[in-house]
């Protein structure tokens, strides 16, 4: 291409003589990631037409022209059939481009009293706003298929653990419940961002305003937005409402991580504690008896990259003075893999928890191991008016005494245990069952079956709280 025409065509080429240079086109182009956003660009644009028209800036048969001329365009990206070019830069440009070949001059006239650098950053909202509503819908359905797990193991019991060590006995409905809450919170953090992510930008122009009569307002509440900026050098430079939604995305993630990294132990033959559904499993080309947790695996994978993402963008944030900088091009790609990981993440881990089954057995198995009955013990001796120093040092001592005997604590004999303790009577082992040492624990968020009936029912409410009141 001809280098004087080639300038011609970039939107910006008035200033300048020389084309720029190819390698330095395909280094700084955007169009190979920000074309996602292209339904915000043309929705932008569509809001930015009509309030322009009841400004009096452009004729209603101006704007009538322009709408149609982006609805064609959005019907010809929808269909396949429009072409991005990347020497012209980025989504906006390729559009305006496009709808200047469709409708003439008057395409030329759809930029007035706006710059790429609010209209990016109100693409980018719109964009984020609509990924956090997807995030928020996803979190809800894997708190109920969790709540609907929990529901139906209240009473299996199973070893909890700190240091991943066996500890004390616990409903496996409490455990499941620990990350109900977690997602829980997540979704409340989703809630609290929207409000802050749905602002518009536009009329903030490049960084001063603009001398045009422009109604802010109006291109907002067709948009469905929540307000306007109040700084206009603030709108175009800053991306904190995107740095927050990174910062949610990769907490989701790592929730998301620690629960596969539990599934991964739990459907280890040496826990036994789920069997993996097929269809979130994968073989070995080797070893034709292993069923590979993958999908969890990749997902805590995944995570690595989200958390990295969050970094990424806040590194090129760091040293950015006003107004914008052409950094700011970096803010989209880490948002748009992190989307694709939460978004898609979510939903493999709902259906993957739906369709786990639980093995109560080998939890029963496990809780023989470990001694986690050994506070029952402790807290029994206290009821019997030991100091619980003193009762933590002598079930100490029967500990070491059972474990090298290779029995649980439950396997002594009364005659054994009044070696340590004569206050030690034959109701000590209704105190060492693990049912009864989980149903004594019906404090606020204990593990108990009544508490975790509440915690259910709380869930339940959350949910139907969501969900516009039903569950």
């Amino acid at each position: 291409m001809d280098e004087k025409k080639d300038i011609k065509t970039k939107l910006w080429g008035g200033r300048f003589k020389e084309s720029t240079a190819p390698l330095v086109e395909e280094y700084t182009q955007s169009v190979d990631f920000d074309k996602n956003l292209y339904a915000e660009d043309i929705a932008g644009s569509r809001a930015h037409a009509r309030m322009l028209a009841a400004q009096g800036i452009l004729s209603p048969e101006e704007a009538e022209q322009i709408i149609q001329g982006l609805d064609q365009i959005q019907k010809e990206i929808e269909q396949g059939t429009f072409i991005w070019q990347k020497s012209l830069e980025d989504v906006h440009m390729n559009i305006e481009h496009r709808l200047t070949e469709l409708i003439g001059p008057v395409g030329q006239k759809l930029h007035t009293g706006r710059s790429r650098n609010d209209q990016v950053a109100l693409d980018f909202r719109l964009h984020v706003s609509k990924c956090l509503s997807l995030w928020q819908k996803n979190l809800v359905s894997l708190v109920s298929v969790l709540v609907e797990q929990a529901e139906k193991h209240i009473d299996t019991i199973l070893p909890g653990y700190t240091h991943l060590q066996p500890a004390q006995p616990v409903s496996l409905a409490q455990h499941l419940l620990a990350y109900v809450q977690m997602f829980c919170r997540d979704c409340e953090r989703v809630l609290e961002a929207r409000k802050r992510v749905r602002v518009s930008p536009l009329g903030a122009a490049a960084l001063a305003g603009t001398t045009y009569p422009l109604d802010p307002g109006m291109v907002a509440d067709e948009l469905g937005l929540d307000g306007i900026f109040f700084n206009s050098m603030d709108a175009v430079s800053d991306r904190d409402f995107v740095l927050e939604a990174l910062f949610i995305g990769a907490t989701i993630m790592i929730h998301l991580s620690r629960m596969c990294e539990e599934i991964i132990l739990w459907a280890n033959p040496g826990f036994g504690f789920i069997e993996l559904p097929d269809a979130f499993a994968t073989g070995s080309s080797i070893m034709p008896q292993k069923k590979n947790p993958d999908v969890a695996e990749i997902m805590r994978g995944k995570t690595g990259r989200s958390v990295g993402n969050l970094i990424s963008l806040m590194t090129t944030m760091k040293g950015l003075p006003l107004t914008y900088n052409r950094d700011l091009q970096e803010d989209k790609e880490p948002f748009l893999d992190t989307h694709k990981a939460v978004y898609m993440s979510l939903q493999i881990m709902a259906r993957m928890m739906e369709e786990i089954k639980f093995n109560a057995r080998a939890m029963n198995r496990a809780l023989k191991e470990g001694f986690l009955n050994a506070t029952e013990l402790a807290d029994y001796l206290v009821g019997k008016g030991i100091p619980f120093r003193q009762a933590h040092h002598i079930t100490g001592n029967i500990v070491a005494y059972a474990e090298k005997k290779g029995v649980g604590l439950e396997d002594l004999t009364i005659q054994e245990f009044k070696q340590f303790s004569e206050e030690i009577e034959d109701d000590v082992y209704m105190a060492l069952d693990f049912k009864q040492a989980v149903g004594r624990r019906e404090t606020p968020g204990g593990t108990g079956p009544q508490s975790v009936e509440r915690q259910i029912k709380w869930a339940r409410d959350w949910i139907r709280q969501k969900n516009g009141g039903s569950v």
